[in-house]
């Protein structure tokens, strides 16, 4: 198995799309910088990605369980991330996660079903 072929590479597009969705929509609702924005799911992805997915599977958990687990965790850290060291107020950095991250896992859950694979 070539590590950066089956698990760098799809995590970098994901990651990819992920910020191409989430950036704009935190500058359009918080009013936040790109770089600050960038940073939220430069946080949460990479465990999203590498650590739920064998967790909750490890728990004999399926895909759906890993999803909410992992979009719920991404929700709830990027609120923090927002409202603790960029004192966005708590309610509109939860809504706003919760747009950019339903969004981004939205979009990526339909081009998944489009194109049979993960971006």
């Amino acid at each position: 198995m070539d590590p950066l072929h089956e698990l760098i590479w799809p995590w970098f597009r994901a990651f990819c799309f992920t910020q191409l969705i989430e950036v704009p929509i935190y500058g359009k609702l918080l009013g936040i910088r790109p770089s600050i924005a960038f940073g939220a799911s430069m946080l949460t992805h990479p465990y999203v990605w590498f650590v739920f997915p064998p967790l909750v599977f490890g728990w004999g958990g399926n895909y759906v369980v890993m999803c909410v687990v992992a979009e719920v965790f991404a929700w709830l850290g990027e609120t923090a991330y927002f409202a603790h060291y960029f004192g966005v107020p708590i309610k509109r950095a939860a809504v706003g996660s919760l747009v950019a991250n339903g969004t981004s896992f939205g979009l990526g859950l339909l081009l998944r079903h489009v194109f049979h694979a993960p971006i």
